[in-house]
């Protein structure tokens, strides 16, 4: 995610340059025609504007519709950190000690393997290999099988469900405290499965398609139903105009899939990186450094 309060012409222009480069060589083509008279149309007027217009009732449906995944996708992210700080205060504060069966260290084993689980559905939706995290914050053997599983993110829910269940077998929690606890693995279950809904489901072929290929045909038409105002500056004319179409169709395209690990994803790296801090100071454990932004870039 860029975090710049400026934007960042570069950025933007690297993915429309060739686009661009095109749509400049076709108006001054065009241009160059008409005033050496191998075009003529001169009796033919052009409604590029009802055209226009068209387009980009086409183009804000496309930008919206990225953007409600986008913003849908960091609103999943929040939930799952709330409920994450809500899980480690529960197990600190309703998983207790004080049972003769009690097994010390549990509590801090369900506390690290939710630092575990926000790692693992991190490198889950963006398609990686399972982080690093999952070996440093659950056993050998809940690893393994964290590995082994289809759905790993889920997985992890399950072991975290696991030592939740072993401290009722050992009397220490309550049976209403543990309600409260599988409460709050049910909401993570519910964002996750949200999150997974929008990388699984992509933005239907239609809002993809259309919204580009008509943008497209109308920086081709343009020039020629300018050319007889704008003469020589019809390239500027156009050039602008097709610019902004163009950048339109790249702004709904980069925020589609906001787990693509690209510039403009969510940044999960941050978000897990926050969780991961929160929990193990709520366990006393020391914590790595908060993820900083690269070149104003936020992972």
């Amino acid at each position: 995610m860029i975090v710049s309060g400026a934007p960042k012409p570069l950025q933007a222009w690297r993915n429309i340059a060739g686009p661009v480069t095109l749509l400049l060589a076709w108006d001054v083509a065009v241009t160059w025609a008409y005033m050496h008279g191998w075009l003529g149309f001169r009796d033919i007027t052009i409604q590029y504007t009802l055209y226009g217009t068209a387009v980009a009732l086409f183009l804000g449906f496309m930008v919206n519709a990225s953007y409600a995944r986008w913003w849908e996708a960091r609103t999943l992210w929040g939930s799952i950190t709330n409920h994450s700080r809500n899980l480690g205060r529960e197990a600190v504060t309703l998983l207790t000690a004080e049972s003769a069966d009690a097994r010390e260290g549990l509590v801090d084993e369900v506390v690290c393997a939710q630092v575990a689980y926000v790692h693992v559905l991190r490198t889950s939706l963006r398609g990686q290999d399972p982080p690093q995290e999952l070996d440093l914050y659950t056993t050998s053997a809940a690893g393994a099988r964290i590995r082994g599983a289809t759905n790993r993110p889920n997985a992890t829910l399950n072991e975290i469900g696991a030592l939740v269940a072993e401290a009722r077998r050992r009397g220490m929690v309550e049976h209403l405290p543990r309600v409260q606890i599988e409460g709050t693995l049910a909401v993570l279950a519910d964002s996750q499965g949200g999150l997974e809904r929008i990388k699984n489901t992509p933005l239907p072929v239609q809002y993809r398609f259309l919204p580009s290929f008509f943008a497209r045909i109308f920086c081709i038409v343009l020039p020629f139903a300018i050319v007889q105002d704008l003469l020589w500056l019809t390239p500027i004319g156009s050039g602008l105009v097709g610019i902004m179409y163009l950048l339109a169709v790249q702004v709904g395209r980069d925020l589609a899939d906001p787990f693509r690990d690209s510039i403009h994803d969510v940044p999960m790296t941050a978000i897990a990186r926050t969780i991961e801090i929160d929990l193990l100071e709520t366990i006393g454990h020391r914590a790595p450094e908060k993820v900083v932004p690269e070149h104003e870039v936020l992972w």
